[in-house]
């Protein structure tokens, strides 16, 4: 009887323990490539020695990747989650704290303080969930897995630029298993692009310094195309059988489809006025000169927001939905009453 339950146990373990020989060796020799490449590229030997001397293998990263959940929400039931009242609390009481040096970066950079503010508190719980994985494993991994090599081998020499250049120590450069970094949780690409040093200690430290983090937010909107005289959207009503073609169109691949549906569905207050649109509490929509699209986050019968040009950044941070309408709704409940 023993034989019979045991025998079975063995083999599995002998299975499981030649996959994972067989998947070690195929990783080493991907990795002895990749420092090989590097050397290519005009790494000196010296660094590639030290950012490839702890690289590991991560089954997590890969496991995360390949299984990241997949719930059924709905904007009714991520709102409430993404933004609570505690982190509305928080963020309005990080605001106050940090205000003089926050309204200094938002006049610098031309992007208000309270986008910078929701952003900070979105993407990282204000500094306190920066993820503990080390980057160069987490994006060696991705790499070797293929789905997205050339993608995540770009993030490697990015993060071999960021070790190069000082702005971070290797057992300090860490973040989520996918690689984003930091209070901003900006990828090694994003980094190298945006980042800023404001406190000018010559290192561009988003993981501990909060001045650089928020100088690095800004940096990015300003990039992006932020303009500082308009807002990001507002929630609005629509018209009893309201003609859906002009509603932006969704299942977009790329940011260029997405920003040419955008522009089919992009017209001026005005327009959305006479096709019957109300702000959600019924009343006229604002009376300025200013084009707008319009928004589905879910369905018809669910919130529609007109979004302003501001929407197009915040979907250049991350295109989806729900993270831009988030941080353009905590970035509302920041400024509103004025702190």
């Amino acid at each position: 009887m023993v034989s019979k339950f045991v025998l079975p146990l063995v083999i599995a373990s002998s299975l499981s323990f030649s996959v994972f020989a067989n998947t070690q060796a195929k990783f080493d020799e991907y990795v002895s490539n990749l420092k090989v490449e590097a050397l290519e590229k005009g790494y000196s030997q010296t660094l590639i020695d030290e950012a490839f001397a702890t690289v590991k293998f991560k089954k997590k990263v890969i496991k995360a990747d390949k299984n990241q959940p997949e719930v059924v929400e709905t904007l009714e039931t991520y709102l409430p989650k993404r933004v609570p009242q505690w982190k509305v609390d928080r963020a309005r009481n990080l605001y106050s704290k940090h205000k003089p040096v926050l309204e200094t970066i938002a006049k610098e950079y031309g992007v208000q303080a309270r986008f910078i503010v929701a952003l900070w508190g979105l993407e990282s719980n204000f500094g306190r969930i920066q993820g503990g994985h080390p980057v160069i494993s987490s994006v060696v991994t991705l790499a070797f897995d293929g789905r997205r090599e050339a993608l995540y081998k770009r993030q490697l020499w990015a993060a071999l630029d960021i070790l190069k250049d000082g702005h971070i120590s290797l057992d300090k450069f860490k973040g989520s298993w996918a690689g984003a970094m930091g209070q901003t949780q900006f990828m090694p690409t994003s980094f190298n692009s945006y980042a800023v040093d404001y406190d000018g200690d010559g290192r561009k430290d988003i993981w501990t310094t909060e001045v650089d983090a928020f100088a690095s937010i800004a940096n990015y909107l300003k990039q992006a195309g932020w303009n500082d005289n308009l807002t990001w959207g507002r929630q609005i009503q629509l018209p009893e059988n309201f003609d859906h073609k002009y509603v932006l169109k969704r299942g977009t691949k790329t940011r260029k489809q997405w920003l040419e549906y955008w522009k089919d569905s992009e017209r001026s207050l005005s327009d959305w006025q006479a096709l019957g649109l109300r702000r959600a509490d019924g009343s006229d929509l604002p009376k300025v000169d200013i084009t707008a699209a319009l928004v589905m986050p879910d369905d018809i019968n669910g919130r529609m927001y007109l979004a302003y040009d501001n929407y197009k950044a915040l979907m250049h941070w991350n295109r989806s939905y729900y993270f831009a309408t988030s941080v353009g709704y905590l970035s509302d409940r920041i400024g509103y009453p004025k702190i």
